[in-house]
């Protein structure tokens, strides 16, 4: 009946497993939630034995569901996987993880990045295109683990992100043989020379990172092996299945929207809000310190963007309807929520929400986390509407930088979980001034994924072709220009009470932190 593929999204809130066939039809989808750890303020770890446990049930689930419609699980001939691209953590020679799994929510590097970026070095801007280290960076993330953590120190082999290890472990991999994609590389933030695709020597020894800990470069399609025969039983796949290197959750979705040519921006609507713009290497106008812009390289060759990012943008909505609104067993309370939230006017009757729950982008000053403005006539709808808002206001800046450098963006694509709201893909446009698109293809990277698991063994030839039959619009959303000139007028106030107002609120909110956790 022809060969099948699976794809896995390892995304921060969740893990999502889906089976295509060769037309690119999905026939199965399973998704199950993460976890995290909060030890101490500005602190967040997660572990990559969870990643590799509740991808495994996803795919067992997947095989199960496949035998219901008649298919045979042992018809998936590859398998291709993405997954965070600023996020590590230490594995042994046998390739299991010994430290806790880091990512971009965690600020613990903060004063780590201070003391980098005050030697003032042009080679980072030079080589990754990233002019300043930042507290999100597995650059960062090493130095503290080498620095921190004793069983690193004893036992460890080399630094892995959660998508790499969940397919080692597929494919019974050792320590020795860790790998990263050249695309997902480029999230380590500092450490590589970009436009190369491989380790800076030079870099690696100002960070004072091992070389002998960084994985080996490879392909997203390059196959490292087969799948364990004790995995095989497990999950009910064939023993043997080939296992490519793997991609960038980022990079993947980008090229599932259609975004693979420079100039296109595309909003990647996940835990972290993401606001990228493709281009063909690095625009020095865009790598200048302070634009707090990320420079990376995609999937495919000679491609590269830049984004602008709300760390906890898609994370601060599910803890809003998970903690506040009581409603984590409930997926479906966000459709309820925006059906309320739509009543409400632009502006959220006043209110603000600052998105800062693990602290903001920039390492001047330490922000947090509140709503302002609210009174006795304000109610949940209001409080969402003001979190839909204080994303598109950040992202507000991230567009202005953009436009100044020359980049067109007048039509914007939203990709992963977030686009399938339409109240806030109409809050962006209006914020932001442009057409926003949103794909009939809900897979994102995952389908992208699929289409490099069949390039991979042969079975496409290529991959641009066959992803356009893919792109269909779903729904295109224009523009206001009431809304839009509101909107402009309420971010001069939103920007000058963060900038201005807010810092020593900020500084005094963290102390009284810090005092009610030391007690």
């Amino acid at each position: 009946m022809g060969n099948l593929y699976l794809g896995f999204d390892a995304g921060t809130q969740s893990v999502k497993v889906s089976v295509y066939d060769e037309k690119l039809e999905c026939l199965t989808s399973q998704s199950l939630p993460t976890s995290f750890r909060y030890p101490n303020p500005g602190w967040v770890e997660m572990d990559l034995d969870d990643f590799l446990g509740v991808t495994l049930k996803c795919i067992k689930r997947c095989a199960e569901d496949l035998k219901e419609i008649g298919r045979d699980p042992k018809d998936i001939v590859s398998i291709m996987g993405d997954g965070v691209i600023c996020g590590i953590a230490g594995v042994n020679a046998e390739g299991k993880a010994i430290t806790p799994y880091i990512n971009y929510l965690d600020s613990r590097t903060q004063d780590d990045v201070e003391y980098i970026n005050k030697k003032d070095l042009s080679i980072w801007g030079k080589e990754t295109g990233n002019p300043v280290a930042s507290c999100m960076f597995p650059a960062m993330f090493a130095r503290w683990l080498l620095k921190h953590n004793t069983k690193f120190q004893e036992q460890g082999v080399k630094f892995v992100h959660n998508c790499p290890y969940i397919l080692m472990n597929l494919a019974g991999l050792k320590g020795k043989d860790a790998f990263i994609d050249w695309g997902a590389m480029s999230g380590w933030g500092l450490g590589y020379k970009v436009m190369e695709k491989e380790w800076s020597d030079e870099q690696l020894a100002i960070l004072g990172i091992d070389k002998r800990y960084m994985p080996r470069i490879l392909k997203p399609w390059d196959i490292v092996g087969g799948l364990t025969k004790e995995i095989a039983e497990y999950t009910g796949l064939r023993e043997g299945t080939k296992i490519c290197a793997g991609a960038g959750d980022t990079m993947q979705s980008m090229i599932g929207c259609g975004n693979f040519e420079p100039g296109k921006g595309v909003d990647v609507a996940g835990t972290c809000a993401m606001f990228c713009v493709s281009t063909t290497g690095i625009v020095p106008e865009l790598s200048k310190k302070g634009n707090n812009l990320i420079f990376n390289s995609g999937s495919l060759p000679n491609t590269y963007f830049y984004w602008g990012f709300i760390r906890t943008g898609g994370l601060a909505l599910r803890w809003f309807k998970d903690s506040v609104c009581h409603k984590a067993d409930d997926a479906l309370y966000y459709t309820d929520l925006s059906a309320r939230a739509e009543k409400v006017p632009a502006g959220s009757n006043g209110v603000l929400f600052l998105p800062y729950l693990t602290g903001g982008q920039d390492e001047t000053q330490k922000k947090s986390s509140c709503f302002l403005g609210l009174t006795l006539d304000d109610d949940q709808a209001i409080m969402w509407r003001s979190v839909l808002e204080s994303i598109g206001y950040d992202y507000m800046e991230i567009t202005d930088i953009y436009r100044k450098a020359g980049v067109d963006l007048n039509r914007i694509t939203v990709t992963e979980g977030g686009s399938r709201d339409s109240l806030w893909n109409q809050i962006k446009s209006d914020m932001l001034d442009s057409e926003v698109v949103r794909y009939k293809n809900k897979g994102g990277a995952v389908v992208t994924n699929c289409l490099f698991a069949a390039y991979a063994v042969g079975d496409f030839k290529d991959i641009i072709p066959n992803l356009r039959k893919v792109l269909v619009v779903d729904k295109e959303y224009a523009p206001r220009k009431e809304m839009t000139s509101l909107y402009r007028r309420l971010h001069s106030f939103q920007k000058d009470l963060i900038k201005n107002d807010m810092p020593e609120a900020f500084k005094r909110l963290w102390e009284i932190k810090k005092i009610v956790k030391e007690g």
